[in-house]
């Protein structure tokens, strides 16, 4: 193998191997892990590709682009030097950007302050401030039982077929920080979308006017597999920009990120490494957490980075490596429910098995309401009861049911009808959510809500 000087940098005529988006080379010196580089085929056409292993004198490339008509002797590599950059700057806002960061929008590339390295760095741990402060989804579901804080990873549980779609863009257009002069803004990344989908978030955005405080990255189903594994560091990247250089609040929204550990299986399987559970590489949990501990608030900074990855879990198992090691990350989650969704109630985000690990600190007096807490804990332990209720239903038939029971059968009723229920674009404040819990709750007999204090109980009850 022979190799020339040129001005981008060394270039070497001739490759060893290609394994689907995988490229070996030899002969090299001088290159490091995640260093961008340069392969170009016989008709000279240059693909972009990041250095996934290096070792003495060889490295195995991933080419963003594929590796279709590539000729081993004829094929010429050439190494930037550097890693994948974004350029960032306030123009980023209202732009839609492929996984790689470049605009596929129509308009030009978006001035740039600086250019940052996509990889990052997870927040120190020393840096980090403990999330306080409520974020209103004007979804009630979320905002009354599973409360989103500032600076949390907060991930969606859904499957195949369920709303999580809908449910996203609906949390894009009326997400917001109440009571606070703020700058806030989303970072929507999707991972091997179909086109349809993508269609979908960029009208909906648009129509509705919140495009211009949105900065969309998508990666669709026809795009490479590997440029999957990029974009949530690129989206990030933008994220990062936004939180701690323009002091803003970011709201992240990754989806699929099931999608971008498939194409980390892919991957992982092409290099031949030694699978772990259900043929995921052994380093997910690891991988996963770089991508989730970038999310926070870091002391000294006004602004902070909050995530909402969505997973589908396939065969609706939550057991599934995916949400399995999510849920060991991050601080919660938010669980789609088949049934509800076939029983037509929007949004179909399950009571019981959803939990926001954060929600304690971010509700209450000066936040929501000083009712919220109490609301929310009856609220649990009432749905609870209609589960075991309709269980013994389901054995000895309604009619030989107690008289509470019945209550609470019609109670389990109202609260997935008018509180769990709500249209696509009602966006309820944190005070209608909380009344609407209180409607519900007013269908039990008071000595039935023991998690909420008389006080309470005389100013809220029945009004």
């Amino acid at each position: 193998m022979t190799d020339k000087r040129v001005t981008e940098g060394r270039e070497y005529i001739g490759i060893s191997q290609v394994a689907g988006p995988l490229v070996a080379v030899k002969g090299i010196h001088n290159v490091g892990y995640n260093e961008l580089a340069e392969v170009i085929d016989p008709a000279g056409h240059v693909r972009l590709g990041m250095i996934l292993e290096s070792s003495e004198g060889a490295a195995v490339i991933q080419v963003f682009e594929g590796t279709s008509g590539l000729s081993i002797p004829d094929t010429k590599v050439r190494f930037r030097g550097e890693p994948l950059t974004f350029g960032v700057s306030e123009e980023i806002l209202g732009r839609v950007f492929n996984g790689l960061g470049e605009p596929i929008d129509g308009g030009p590339p978006p001035r740039a302050e600086v250019r940052m390295d996509v990889n990052g760095l997870p927040i120190n741990p020393t840096a980090r401030e403990y999330p306080k402060k409520f974020i209103q989804t004007g979804i009630s579901a979320i905002d009354g039982m599973n409360t989103l804080v500032r600076g949390q990873k907060l991930p969606i549980f859904s499957g195949t077929g369920l709303p999580h779609n809908r449910i996203v863009a609906q949390i894009t257009r009326q997400a917001k920080i109440i009571g606070e002069e703020t700058s806030f803004a989303v970072v929507f990344a999707a991972m091997g979308i179909k086109h349809d989908v993508s269609r979908y978030f960029i009208e909906n955005f648009e129509e509705s006017g919140v495009l211009e405080k949105v900065v969309l990255f998508l990666n669709l189903a026809d795009d490479p597999s590997v440029e999957r594994l990029v974009t949530p560091r690129t989206a990030l990247t933008a994220a990062e920009y936004l939180a701690f250089t323009m002091n803003m609040h970011v709201l992240v929204i990754l989806t699929d990120m099931t999608n971008y550990c498939e194409s980390l299986r892919e991957i992982s399987t092409i290099r031949e490494e030694i699978p772990s559970r259900k043929g995921y590489p052994g380093y997910l949990y690891s991988d996963l957490s770089m991508i989730y501990e970038r999310a926070g608030m870091i002391g000294g900074i006004e602004g902070s980075i909050t995530q909402m990855p969505i997973l589908t879990m396939p065969n609706d198992d939550i057991s599934h490596p995916v949400p399995d090691l999510s849920g060991y990350i991050t601080e919660g989650q938010i669980v789609l429910e088949r049934d509800l969704d076939q029983r037509n109630i929007y949004p179909p985000i399950a009571g019981l098995p959803s939990l926001s690990r954060l929600m304690k600190d971010g509700i209450g007096a000066g936040m929501t309401r000083e009712d919220h807490a109490h609301v929310a804990s009856q609220l649990f332990a009432a749905y609870s009861h209609v589960k075991d209720v309709r269980a013994l239903a389901a054995v000895i038939g309604e009619e030989e049911l107690t008289p509470l029971d019945k209550i609470y059968m019609e109670f389990g009723e109202k609260f997935e009808r008018e509180f769990l229920s709500q249209g696509e674009y009602e966006d309820r404040s944190i005070t209608e959510t909380l009344d609407i819990g209180w409607r519900v709750i007013s269908h039990l007999p008071k000595d039935e809500l023991y998690r909420i204090s008389e006080e309470e109980l005389n100013k809220y009850y029945g009004k």
